[in-house]
């Protein structure tokens, strides 16, 4: 039987982590204090509609800068894989990702975050959105 994981609700405080990112090491959500966060998941570097998203938000990060909110993209990719990527995305496309993007290898995070079916045999985080406030709370979440 696998471990029963709980989706954070909506008004629950986002769940705490401390990862390695493209960016360095981040203690979530502890140094975002009084900023908005829009964590997102992928499920993969390197496929299309994952760099459509992730170009999708670089072009758009001074405007959710404008509004007091900070990106941080998450999938269980190595960080190594991410910097790749993130690299392709700036030689290929012309934009650079200016937001962290967290190496989750071992799934701990996206587990928390209930961005992994616990029966699923895959490795692969589904495609999921949390909106967490300055108080860091959970606001909003898309799936």
């Amino acid at each position: 039987m696998s471990e029963i994981v709980k989706l954070p609700l909506i008004g629950d405080k986002a769940p705490e982590f401390v990862a390695q990112t493209t960016k360095g090491t981040i203690s979530f959500p502890k140094d975002y204090r009084g900023k908005w966060v829009v964590l997102f998941s992928h499920p993969a570097d390197f496929t299309p509609v994952c760099t459509t998203e992730f170009f999708s938000f670089a072009s758009r990060s001074e405007e959710f800068k404008a509004l007091n909110a900070e990106l941080v993209g998450l999938s269980i990719d190595q960080v190594y894989s991410h910097m790749k990527w993130t690299e392709w995305i700036k030689e290929k496309l012309g934009k650079e990702v200016p937001f962290p993007v967290i190496a989750d290898s071992t799934g701990k995070i996206a587990m928390q975050y209930g961005m992994l079916h616990p029966e699923a045999k895959g490795t692969q985080a589904v495609r999921a959105v949390f909106f967490i406030d300055v108080e860091r709370f959970v606001r909003a979440i898309m799936y």
